[in-house]
């Protein structure tokens, strides 16, 4: 269940609107580093929570939550840099021709389809894809998955802080980075402090199934023999504790590719 508020999370000034910035802050809605994917990420990995791992579904849902505002900030952010751009305004974003091009072929569906407000797109207009969405149902791989979204959510977030002088943008743009420091960490704690053998991933396939010459070696694809560049991820103990890392100068080879038969039904006829 979700309850709404007529309160934004977090207060949204926009001093000197600017539509070219509406564009770029679309990718923080609708793009593959976009609040749009965390909420929707979190909210279904919690759907897959065991009723014993509750407090970890609260968790996962209360942050979904949590991104579902940053999506509601981010959009009113969009419209008050649309809709508060004076046409003076617009113009002096057309002098620079590569913006111009932008402006013109970018994103015409902002006006067009959304009447000068936010889409469910990125940068590009590309429509927002629940391809971007990691669920697997396993929480450990869930996690690392986590830290990477939210790794690359405080980069691109930490990019528009660069890209403009507003005051406002800034301020917003700080507290959602804030978020992201946060998140980083708390996936982090859940994968450290919750797992006592979280890699290899899944932790339960039986490890001596296996084969047991490769699983701990770093495999050079180069044509013939290569030396042993004897870095961490050749020598030494493995992160999990469970192997020795070493180098293989070539791949083990395994015969040729040749298809016994076409599928007759496929019609793969090969003239």
């Amino acid at each position: 269940m979700f309850h709404h508020s007529k309160e934004l999370q977090y207060e949204v000034r926009v001093e000197e609107p600017d539509p070219e910035f509406a564009k770029m802050l679309q990718q923080a809605i609708g793009g593959v580093e976009g609040e749009m994917r965390v909420a929707l990420q979190y909210m279904f990995q919690a759907f897959a929570v065991p009723k014993k791992k509750h407090q970890f579904r609260t968790m996962l849902m209360e942050t979904a939550a949590e991104e579902l505002g940053h999506i509601e900030m981010l959009a009113t952010a969009v419209a008050k840099n649309l809709e508060g751009a004076s046409e003076k305004d617009r113009d002096r974003a057309r002098e620079d021709p590569i913006i111009a091009t932008m402006m013109d072929s970018g994103q015409p569906r902002q006006a067009l389809s959304a009447g000068l407000h936010a889409m469910p797109v990125d940068s590009n207009g590309v429509p927002f894809s629940g391809n971007y969405v990691v669920a697997s149902g396993n929480m450990a791989a869930d996690m690392y998955a986590n830290v990477m979204a939210e790794s690359t959510g405080r980069l691109l977030a930490t990019r528009l802080w660069e890209m403009t002088d507003d005051p406002g943008m800034k301020d917003m743009l700080s507290y959602l980075i804030a978020r992201d420091t946060m998140h980083q960490n708390q996936w982090r704690v859940v994968l450290e402090e919750c797992f006592e053998e979280p890699m290899p991933i899944p932790g339960s396939f039986p490890q001596e199934e296996e084969n047991q010459k490769y699983n701990y070696a770093f495999m050079s694809t180069f044509c013939g023999e290569s030396e042993d560049p004897e870095q961490p991820w050749t020598q030494g103990e493995s992160p999990d504790g469970k192997g020795e890392f070493s180098f293989l100068s070539e791949q083990p080879g395994g015969g040729k590719p040749d298809l016994e038969k076409v599928i007759e039904e496929m019609y793969n006829e090969v003239n």
